[in-house]
């Protein structure tokens, strides 16, 4: 099984579980805080009776149980207030004023606050329905608020850990990655070293045998050529270090290269400022890069077309557009052409993007991206890089 497939059904799994770990952790809650609320609820309407036979109470009474029932309520905020709003007395609920005005203000505030809520029991003083009462106001236990809020705090322990463990899986995949690119590099590199290494002697004998031969110049720069390639394996397989280089030679070079092995019929136009432009880079890896994306622009135009490379300043910013007339690029695709296996051409790996990505930024910091394409128009890549 592929990495991808594997990473998208953990991801799912997670996810999948997560959710039904809220739903499950919601419901169970929202049970246990109902029932909570209507045993509070029935917890006030036992004081509100026990106040009603204090109220009521002779020198016959015993309130011995009634007191208990009173003074047993440690944990719900408690405000007795009579028909015309005035404070009678209250419980467990703090209040921070500096005068006895100010805090009967404060707990006539937190009356109405929890009468509106629709959370108090009244008590009619006599039998007369109509006659004065006392309304017993209260509000939820700070046990019962902490037991509300407490499915949102595991949802967010959850996601969290959801999110930690996609990284971690991301990160196992990019780290995958990397081995298999600098393993396939390293070991290209030394298939390459030995034929190369034949070439050249081959090469020296050829100018022994055959001093005037003309082609044997062309070959050498095959051979050179070569050892370029395999020059940017060894260096794809290692950290290469960024240099100061001219950007203008380095583009001169690809333009050179491209131009002898394209047909005339492709036109190719630099737009350069006069002086050299030096950025940091590893020249020859990008040189690999521009000349990736003017062969992609050369396929894409089928053989027939124009090119333009230009290069922009601004301030510290150095970027470098490389434009086609060629066939574009679909909008779906867009996102893709960077992907490793992407690709449009009847014969291809889809590497050269994924690879020209990796280069520009991971080894220069830079940033690669399609600036614009049109279906039967052209498409523009831009390369932005720090100086």
């Amino acid at each position: 099984m592929q990495w991808t497939d594997r990473i998208r059904q953990v991801k799912i799994v997670l996810v999948v579980a997560a959710v039904v770990i809220a739903v499950a952790s919601l419901v169970v809650s929202h049970f246990l805080v109902s029932d909570l609320s209507k045993e509070e609820r029935n917890k006030m309407e036992t004081w509100a009776q026990a106040l009603h036979t204090l109220n009521n109470a002779n020198e016959n009474t015993d309130l011995s149980l009634v007191l208990s029932v009173l003074q047993g309520n440690n944990t719900i905020p408690v405000v007795v207030v009579d028909s015309t709003g005035m404070v009678m007395d209250y419980r467990n609920v703090e209040i921070s004023a500096d005068n006895r005005k100010d805090s009967l203000s404060l707990l006539e505030k937190e009356a109405n606050r929890m009468y509106r809520s629709g959370r108090f029991v009244k008590i009619i003083l006599t039998d007369d329905p109509h006659a004065d009462y006392q309304l017993v106001c209260y509000d939820e236990s700070n046990l019962l608020k902490r037991l509300a809020t407490y499915p949102y705090v595991q949802l967010g322990i959850v996601f969290i850990f959801v999110v930690v463990a996609i990284f971690a899986l991301l990160s196992s995949k990019k780290a995958e990655q990397n081995k298999v690119w600098v393993g396939l590099s390293k070991e290209t590199a030394h298939q390459l070293g030995t034929p190369i290494s034949s070439l050249i002697a081959w090469i020296e004998i050829l100018h022994e045998n055959y001093p005037g031969d003309d082609m044997i110049p062309e070959m050498e720069k095959d051979v050179k050529r070569l050892e370029l390639i395999a020059d940017r394996f060894s260096k794809i397989g290692s950290l290469p270090e960024p240099q100061p280089s001219s950007l203008n030679s380095v583009i001169s070079n690809v333009v050179d290269y491209i131009d002898r092995r394209t047909s005339s019929a492709v036109l190719m136009t630099v737009n350069m400022p006069n002086h050299d432009v030096v950025v940091r880079i590893n020249a020859s890896l990008f040189e690999w890069v521009i000349e990736n994306l003017c062969k992609n622009a050369v396929d894409a135009m089928e053989g027939k077309g124009k090119i333009w490379i230009s290069v922009i300043e601004d301030g510290y910013d150095v970027a470098i557009e490389v434009a086609d007339n060629g066939k574009g690029i679909r909008h779906k695709d867009l996102k893709s052409v960077f992907k490793p296996g992407f690709t449009t051409k009847k014969r291809g790996w889809g590497l050269g993007l994924s690879l020209a990505k990796r280069i520009v930024e991971e080894y220069h910091k830079g940033r690669i991206y399609v600036k614009e394409s049109e279906i039967g128009i052209g498409t523009t890549f831009r390369i932005e890089l720090k100086r």
